[in-house]
């Protein structure tokens, strides 16, 4: 079977991954309201495209944090890659690497930084869980660095795990041949078996639950690195974010997988954009699955997207290949929004070519009975 469109990796992965670990992946918080939404409020957003303009050149490529990477598209960090294929962490670096966009490795990755780091030349983020040993963080800091890292991603929504109720029914544990390389020989423990979720125990375990903004500053002192907060959903956060001196912004809901009922990460990307001022770049991460919810993420004020559960899907179904594949995807589908929209570079790429449900409410206001 032809592979078309990205969604239909997940089918795929879904069929060749054991049930844990197509569970770990797909599923989200609670009732999975926001995990739903994520998706939903893109349909949501219908275009104003403009038409006769010259659209025979378009160019994709963007900066961010200063380095040119070739389209908007980045991939975020996901946990424990060899889950889904042997190469893992990898494969994804290599996809990436070929894609000439970012990756993110997740600091519960099962390939060290290091290890990443080997498989060539490539623009790659870390991010970072902060544990209560400070010396732990300092450590993982400090060998991202030294490994050619060019940013950390602060994941700040995390203070406990969100209540995954698939992994507590399969009892999820990281299967025994596999180990999170970032942690190891740092007498951390591990994911493995208990009465729930293997996982949320090891985070009861490990995550400091008292991580705030002075510790934003800390990190700023031990690393030269500029930080990422990923996890930011209101303005007020977004207003303190700059405040505290951080490069950017994720606006992320941890892939509906901590707090349910949240809004979407759509829904809450224009408030924090507007919050911002244009002093930081905004990024997007959650619910991307289509060159057209890129479009409208850009539209609303991002300067790029991330994706996660499309990476690991398609890499449980074909590997490298099917990473490289999900990439170029969603970059040819982007384009061809581009081309239909009448723009001819992310620049031109404006508010005035979408329309939300909330513009239409705001436009057509509830009659008074």
């Amino acid at each position: 079977m032809e592979i078309t469109n990205v969604s239909e990796y997940e089918a795929i992965a879904k069929e060749k991954l054991p049930k844990m670990v197509y569970d770990y992946y797909a599923s989200g918080a609670e009732d999975e309201w926001t995990l739903r939404e994520n998706r939903n409020a893109f349909s949501r957003i219908l275009f104003r495209p403009r038409i006769l303009i010259d659209v025979s050149k378009i160019d994709l490529t963007t900066t961010v944090l200063g380095f040119k990477i070739s389209m908007p598209i980045m991939i975020a960090p996901t946990a424990m890659q060899k889950m889904a294929h042997p190469a893992g962490e990898y494969a994804t670096a290599r996809a990436a690497s070929a894609a000439g966009t970012i990756m993110t490795l997740s600091s519960w990755a099962t390939s060290s930084v290091e290890e990443v780091a080997s498989t060539g030349p490539g623009i790659r983020f870390f991010q970072l869980y902060v544990t209560r040993d400070r010396n732990v963080v300092s450590q993982l800091v400090r060998r991202a660095e030294r490994a050619g890292f060019k940013a950390i991603a602060l994941t700040v929504d995390t203070p406990r795990l969100g209540r995954r109720e698939a992994d507590i029914k399969n009892r999820f544990a990281l299967p025994p041949f596999l180990t999170l390389k970032n942690l190891e020989g740092l007498d951390l423990g591990k994911v493995e078996k208990t009465d729930g979720s293997g996982l949320a125990t090891y985070v009861a375990e490990q995550m400091d639950r008292s991580l705030s903004w002075k510790d934003v500053k800390w990190l700023q002192t031990i690393t030269s690195l500029p930080i990422l907060v990923k996890g930011v959903l209101t303005a007020e956060d977004a207003r303190l974010a700059i405040q505290n001196g951080v490069a950017g912004i994720i606006v992320s809901n941890h892939g509906a997988r901590q707090l349910d009922y949240v809004p979407s990460t759509i829904m809450a990307l224009e408030e924090v954009v507007k919050a911002t001022q244009g002093q930081v770049p905004v990024f997007l991460d959650g619910g991307v699955r289509r060159g057209t919810d890129v479009f409208k993420a850009l539209a609303l004020g991002a300067s790029g997207i991330f994706i996660g559960r499309p990476v690991v899907f398609s890499l449980a179904a074909d590997g490298e290949a099917g990473v490289r594949k999900v990439l170029q995807m969603l970059c040819d589908e982007f384009e061809l929004t581009m081309a239909l929209s009448g723009c001819r570079s992310l620049q031109e790429i404006t508010r005035n070519h979408i329309v939300t449900e909330w513009d239409q409410r705001r436009s057509f206001p509830t009659p008074r009975l």
